[in-house]
């Protein structure tokens, strides 16, 4: 892995305060992935400057037993196995060594000065006697840890997380075959967020391919198939190497002992909590047993979790099924509405059509009216009996009245169409017919006959009966 300094941008980033501080938000900042140094040693200070309990909180994970120290792989190997305990859930050990701001040097005084003496002459006597010391120890001090990690550096910020664990499974199954748990084919995150969505357990499995131990676990416990099927049935299996940077990750996270490396993951109170961890060789059945121990002993989380849950859909669905009955509710008085407004615009329409035809009906009665008024000075006036070329008509109207008027045989048939028109009595529209042989007498002036013939062009004897018919009858 590259070599990495922190002697410039990083120290800028946090002015006033200890290589060492830096050094320790810079731990931080490798390991969770996070952007900004500062945001990294806010982390730190709020977790009194423990760097396993910020990793931890970063990556939302807690383990139900408090964690042992974090040893790194090559001492794994160095170790042979990690010692008494492998193969057992891991003891409760003290927070020690890099996870506290001790590790680092001092970190309280954000400075490689001491504080100065608030007291008597004899602090300051002894203050000003071992300040050089002082200065001298915190300086090498804080060059130590800073040449360290240049020697020794943190990986390289995650990049490819998915990548790193599809490259593992496909090195693992090129190595030992493809008989062993169906792995999780996505990063830590994600399997965490799939089994606490599919309340699960989880068992991660951290790979280190250089311990002595591993071959064998793989080749034989991983792959017996009542193992296989155990784990396949109750629980999701998500595995990594610990020198990508992803298993690296995880590892500083659950911060195991020995290899071959195991953990159980439950959700519990809300969180994803490390319920169980196994560390060392072990046989199947061996394995088999503690797995279904601690599934035995902690199933009952994910009971809790499953009735939550299953209240929680209940009461959505049954908000939901109100909601619907709501809606329903709401279009059919919607629908409703709606009809009964059609009904009203239809009977406002149909109230409004009745009254414009009748008020056009008024219209024309009136215009009848003033028509019949006007053309009274279109009635000539009626020749003398006996005088030539008279015409005597009788015309009986639709309710039986006579009329009866003479007109001169030069005169035009219109003169009689204005004379039945203009009597009180007469039909407003109408038509004129003779008895027999019946035939419509043609004196109303119209656009296509505007001057209709005379009573000689028609032909009428010189006495004639002539009926009226009501055309709007």
């Amino acid at each position: 892995m590259p070599n990495r300094t922190y002697s410039t941008q990083e120290e800028k980033a946090l002015p006033g305060h200890s290589v060492s501080s830096v050094i320790a938000a810079s731990s931080v900042k490798e390991v969770t992935g996070t952007e900004d140094l500062a945001e990294a040693r806010s982390q730190l200070e709020n977790h009194s400057w423990d760097l396993e309990a910020a990793v931890q909180d970063h990556l939302a994970l807690r383990e139900s037993p408090p964690p042992t120290p974090r040893a790194s792989p090559q001492e794994m190997v160095d170790r042979g196995g990690g010692g008494e305990g492998s193969g057992d859930v891991s003891r409760d050990d003290s927070d020690e060594g890099m996870d506290s701001p001790q590790g680092f040097g001092n970190t309280d005084r954000g400075s490689l000065f001491p504080a100065r003496p608030r007291s008597s002459l004899l602090s300051w006597g002894y203050y000003l006697i071992t300040l050089p010391f002082r200065l001298t120890l915190s300086s090498l001090s804080s060059l130590f840890f800073f040449v360290y990690r240049i020697v020794y550096p943190y990986p390289r910020r995650l990049t490819d997380p998915l990548g790193d664990v599809l490259r593992f499974i496909g090195e693992y199954e090129n190595e030992y075959g493809q008989q062993h748990p169906a792995f999780f084919q996505g990063s830590y995150s994600q399997a965490l967020s799939h089994a606490k969505s599919e309340l699960k357990f989880m068992l991660v499995y951290l790979h280190c391919a250089d311990h002595q131990d591993t071959p064998v676990f793989c080749r034989t416990t991983l792959s017996d198939p009542n193992l296989v099927e155990y784990v396949n049935n109750t629980m999701v299996f998500w595995g990594c190497s610990v020198t990508t940077a992803e298993g690296y990750r995880v590892s500083q996270a659950l911060r195991e002992n020995a290899y071959p490396f195991l953990a159980l993951i439950v959700l519990r109170d809300g969180r994803m909590t490390v319920i169980g961890r196994l560390e060392g060789p072990s046989s199947p059945s061996q394995l088999t047993t503690q797995l279904q121990a601690f599934v035995r002993d902690n199933e009952a989380h994910l009971v809790v979790a499953r009735a939550e849950r299953q209240e929680r859909e209940l009461t959505a669905a049954l908000r939901l099924q109100q909601d619907e009955d709501y809606q329903e509710s709401l279009r059919a008085d919607q629908e409703k509405e709606r009809k009964k407004q059609q009904e009203r615009e239809q009977a406002e329409r149909i109230e409004l059509e009745e009254r414009e035809k009748e008020e056009d009906q008024q219209r024309q009665k009136d215009n009848i009216r003033r028509l019949k008024v006007e053309m009274v000075d279109n009635v000539p006036q009626e020749p003398e009996e006996g005088v030539d070329g008279v015409v005597h008509i009788v015309v009986k109207l639709p309710q039986g009245t006579r009329l009866e008027r003479r007109f001169l045989k030069t005169e035009s048939l219109s003169c009689l169409y204005y004379y039945i028109f203009c009597h009180p009595d007469s039909p407003d529209r109408f038509q004129v017919t003779t008895n027999f042989p019946r035939q419509v007498v043609p004196c109303e002036p119209t656009t296509s006959n505007p001057l209709p013939p005379t009573f000689e062009e028609f032909r009428l004897p010189p006495r004639s009966m002539l009926f009226v018919s009501d055309l709007d009858a």
